[in-house]
């Protein structure tokens, strides 16, 4: 332990790079690192880009609601994000009397901005390397436990010293909020310090037909011409600190923001991300990935496929439903594609096929080296081994997740209501009816009748295996001879779970509990669920060790080769440079412009995702767009496309130049590159982003938002 402790201490003081792929921690940028940059046209300093004690870049940049990435682009604490990063605060806010999601919003004054009640952001205070406290503990508790196998150790401790970790430096910090997470493969450990604000408020969003154009049809597509942007602003107490929503707080006056440029780009000119990636698995073993295409990701595009099916016919034929399922569709539907384009491109650049040499390269290398053998020799045998035993156990979780967890909705409302203990205080009923109240309002119970008759019977098809059914099967096969739509029918015209007053008839009637057809089902699905991973446990945790273990192998077998940590929501930087890409013949040029867009909504008859309103096609038909045309080309450049490193979580992430100005919002990958979560391939994987000039003409011209061209002190 003490040996691989060193030798990671080692390899991290020593890490650098030198090409587009990598998505980079900016506390771990070295000179070497820089001059790469710089060498691309990057003009700032280390210190320029971080700087803890003092103002940087990473200061404009703020995590937005834990899910995507935004930036801070005026001294009034102004924040530009992604359309869909703010759709579901924007759905919230609408209502089909006032549909801002389809309309639009624009607030002229401060008085007009509106609360996204839930929403928050936050700002990176600082990271710090806590590897050696987090080894050592793990190194007391292996000579605590020399009997125990080290895998085992490290599953059952590692994330508890974390936790530890946090709380000192939680109490350090107290009105901070502080994380630590693993790093390459949990070889290094990491504590990021944040202050949180949440008192967020809309400010300006374009119509759903602008900010989504394209929708399911070019998503993860290139070209594309959405102006994927929503705008938001960030409120503080009097003294400029984080506070709960009140009409006494003030907009922030950030330390620092981003100045936004219209001066635009042109090939081969640098170009820069800082956000938060979500997850990548780029250490993955070949077995792993073939688990991820062949049982994960199965799962998640047959069953959200059907789902999805049943959810359009509800939407398209009531507005309000819409409306309550706009956000809900908008996820489900992303990662389905999302997981549809990664099973294409791993088998079209033989991902796996490229791994497997990858791990023939580490087996040769540590071949006859005793010292290497006695830790790596066993890895690959052990992984090919649990993978295989585990893997009929892992699609039926895959099915059982996306079925009974993600896509079968009253199962939520009736898990909360048998959770509620039979002596709850008066305040845990108002809570548990705040939480329902908030799941009523954009909830359709025929709607999810309907999905759940189609994801029953669908469930039973694809898992064949008895063992792996819930016990609601027997019930439907004994009473309702094997009828699940019969059976489902039958249990929403009976239960009480459809609306908030169930909460109230429960506890007046504790009998429901057991005879309530909702309320039974759902008592038997987490129990079928921890069965199944809980079969897998062992070889869960086997897996896990040794992907630890071949993670710090390739570290130390090319310790002399720079490496990134996989992505994990933590800030970190890519940069590359604007570029242009050929793909099976075809030549993508590196921007759209705004005849792109009117020639696909001249399709929208045909193609209903390419519908675009009447003033927004006659505002590029005149093509007055003055300043915010592009001096290189003389076009209108919409969407443009870089050579940068991102994934999920980046979306909204900022695209600087080399001065570190705002050219453009991250928002979208490319179809042809759609492993890139697991492979990153330089020819063909593209940051798409949308030009912060279609995002200033938008504003300005069809907003008539001059408040916020002001603001912004544009040159």
């Amino acid at each position: 332990m003490k040996k691989t402790l060193l030798w990671t201490l080692m390899v991290l003081t020593s890490v650098s790079t030198w090409s587009d792929e990598g998505m980079w921690m900016l506390n771990r940028i070295d000179q070497q690192t820089a001059d790469a940059m710089q060498s691309l046209g990057l003009e700032l300093t280390p210190s320029e880009l971080y700087n803890p004690d003092g103002v940087s870049l990473k200061d404009a940049v703020v995590d937005f609601g834990d899910f995507c990435s935004g930036v801070v682009v005026s001294p009034n604490g102004l924040v530009f994000t992604n359309h869909h990063c703010g759709y579901g605060a924007i759905q919230k806010l609408s209502t089909p009397e006032d549909d801002i999601l389809t309309n639009g919003f624009v607030a002229h004054k401060y008085s007009e901005e509106r609360p996204a009640e839930g929403l928050f952001v936050r700002f990176l205070q600082r990271t710090e390397d806590c590897t050696s406290r987090v080894m050592m503990a793990l190194d007391s508790v292996y000579r605590a436990h020399p009997d125990q196998e080290a895998r085992e150790l490290n599953r059952h401790y590692a994330d508890s010293i974390c936790r530890a970790v946090e709380k000192e430096y939680t109490r350090a910090n107290p009105k901070l909020n502080c994380q630590v997470k693993s790093y390459y493969g949990g070889n290094a450990y990491f504590v990021s310090i944040y202050k949180v604000y949440r008192d967020i408020r809309l400010v300006f969003t374009a119509t759903e037909t602008m900010g989504k154009f394209g929708g399911d049809t070019d998503n993860w597509m290139w070209p594309r011409q959405t102006c994927d942007f929503s705008v938001f602003r960030i409120y503080a107490d009097k003294n400029g600190e984080p506070a709960e929503y009140s009409q006494d707080n003030v907009p922030l006056h950030p330390k620092r923001y981003a100045k936004v440029s219209v001066d635009g780009y042109k090939p081969g000119d640098f170009c820069m991300t800082i956000g938060y990636p979500g997850s990548t698995s780029r250490y993955l073993s070949s077995w792993g990935i073939k688990e991820r295409v062949d049982a994960r990701n199965v799962s998640t595009i047959q069953v959200r496929g059907k789902k999805q099916d049943v959810w359009k016919k509800f939407m398209d034929a009531d507005r309000a439903v819409g409306i309550k399922y706009a956000s809900k569709w908008a996820s489900s539907s992303n990662y389905w594609k999302n997981s549809i384009g990664m099973n294409k491109a791993i088998a079209d650049l033989n991902v796996i096929g490229e791994k497997q040499k990858l791990e023939k390269q580490i087996a040769d290398w540590y071949k006859g080296r005793q010292d290497l053998e006695n830790r790596f020799g066993e890895m690959f045998g052990e992984l090919e081994k649990a993978y295989g035993e585990r893997y009929d156990a892992i699609y039926a979780q895959g099915f059982y997740s996306e079925t009974f967890m993600r896509g079968i909705e009253i199962f939520r409302v009736a898990s909360e209501i048998n959770r509620m203990p039979q002596d709850i205080k008066e305040e845990q009923i108002k809570a548990t009816k705040e939480r329902l109240a908030n799941f009523f309002k954009d909830y359709d119970a025929k709607l999810d009748e309907a999905t759940m008759a189609a994801l029953l019977q669908n469930y039973r098809e694809q898992v064949k295996d008895k063992k792996y059914w819930p016990e609601c099967y027997q019930l439907i096969d004994s009473l309702y001879a094997g009828n699940c739509e019969a059976y489902v029918k039958d249990l929403f015209s009976k239960t009480v779970c459809t609306d908030v007053s169930c909460v109230d008839k429960v506890l007046a009637d504790s009998t429901l509990r057991e005879k309530d057809m909702a309320l039974v089902y759902a008592q038997g699905i987490p129990d079928k669920f921890m069965e199944i991973t809980g079969g897998q446990s062992n070889n869960s945790s086997i897996i896990n060790y040794n992907e630890h273990m071949l993670t710090q192998a390739l570290l130390e077998m090319d310790q002399e080769e720079p490496h990134y940590s996989d992505a994990n929501f933590s800030m970190r930087l890519s940069y590359g440079f604007i570029q242009d890409y050929t793909s099976q013949g075809t030549h993508y040029d590196y921007y759209t412009n705004s005849q792109s867009l009117l020639e696909k909504a001249a399709k929208q008859q045909e193609i209903e995702d390419y519908k675009l309103e009447g003033d927004i096609v006659s505002l590029m038909q005149k093509g007055d767009f003055g300043k915010y045309a592009d001096k290189n080309t003389g076009d209108m450049h919409l969407c443009f496309i870089s050579n940068n490193d991102i994934t999920g979580g980046n979306s909204g992430s900022p695209m600087f130049d080399g001065k570190g100005r705002l050219i453009g919002l991250a928002f979208d990958g490319n179809w042809e590159a759609m492993s890139g979560d697991i492979s990153f391939d330089s020819s063909l994987q593209r940051c798409i982003g949308v030009d912060i000039r279609f995002v200033l003409y938008l504003i300005d011209k069809w907003g008539g938002a001059k408040n916020l061209i002001k603001e912004l002190h544009l040159d």
